[in-house]
């Protein structure tokens, strides 16, 4: 009698079994706040949205540093419309580093992908479809939105801002070559151990933090996809960007440049 050979298939690995078991991802959005009581109703409706038209599950996490406006009242009675399994309030007493305020985001979240982006309506939840498609296409470990590449912009500043922007992407360029155009931007979707390992490694703060991120990422080997998004301007509040955080930038690129 002949004998039956039964076929097995090969163990694949996690990254595989997220390429082709798409619905079966999580990804947690870490919203870290300050003073924003009056963007963070909007962002939250529009991630919903975008969220629930698409299909993805999802969790939206906010930290908020003890912004004295009554940002955090907000939050609590967003959790409460939407539910405390889509909204997770994980509040700070007092601003600790955004580096930190991720940590803290982390330790909460429960998806095996973490989106990171601003609060205050500069980064459109719109995106986010196209950060996970891209992801797919590629199996990226990092997918980063880029205001300089193909159709990616920057609308609501003024030419002074749009100088200091575009000179601070230029030097990072030059000196860093990091394989990515856009290292000042905070809007990126990471694989959850991929950010975790990033952040261990980073020793940065400030707006340096996001650029010192994409130059680890690269030392680590980890692969960077990009999608051109739109940023625009704030609505409500005031930029958090001044003097101090230029110096503090310039300074950052001078270590990062020394070390890397």
């Amino acid at each position: 009698m002949a004998s039956l050979e039964v076929s097995r298939s090969p163990r694949r690995s996690r990254r595989e079994l997220e390429v082709r078991s798409p619905r079966q991802n999580k990804y947690s959005v870490l919203l870290p706040t300050y003073n924003e009581r009056e963007n963070l109703p909007l962002i939250v409706w529009l991630l919903v949205k975008s969220f629930c038209e698409s299909g993805i599950n999802y969790e939206i996490i906010i930290i908020d540093d003890g912004s004295p406006d009554g940002t955090r009242d907000v939050a609590e009675q967003l959790e409460k419309i939407y539910g405390s399994d889509r909204i997770l309030l994980r509040p700070r007493e007092k601003k600790l580093g955004l580096g930190t305020a991720y940590i803290h985001g982390m330790k909460h979240a429960t998806g095996n992908y973490i989106i990171i982006m601003d609060a205050d309506l500069s980064h459109h939840p719109k995106f986010i479809p196209e950060f996970i498609r891209k992801q797919k296409e590629g199996n990226f470990d990092i997918v980063s939105g880029t205001r300089y590449k193909g159709n990616g912009g920057v609308y609501g500043w003024d030419l002074k801002r749009k100088i200091i922007s575009r000179g601070a992407n230029f030097l990072t360029q030059i000196l860093l070559r990091p394989g990515a155009s856009d290292l000042t931007g905070s809007f990126r979707l990471y694989r959850k151990e991929v950010l975790e390992k990033l952040i261990e490694k980073c020793v940065s703060k400030g707006y340096v933090f996001q650029m010192e991120m994409i130059v680890r990422a690269r030392q680590l080997n980890y692969t960077i996809g990009e999608v051109p998004i739109s940023f625009v301007d704030r609505v409500y509040g005031e930029s958090k960007l001044g003097g101090n955080e230029i110096v503090s930038f310039l300074k950052g690129l001078l270590t990062l440049f020394a070390t890397t």
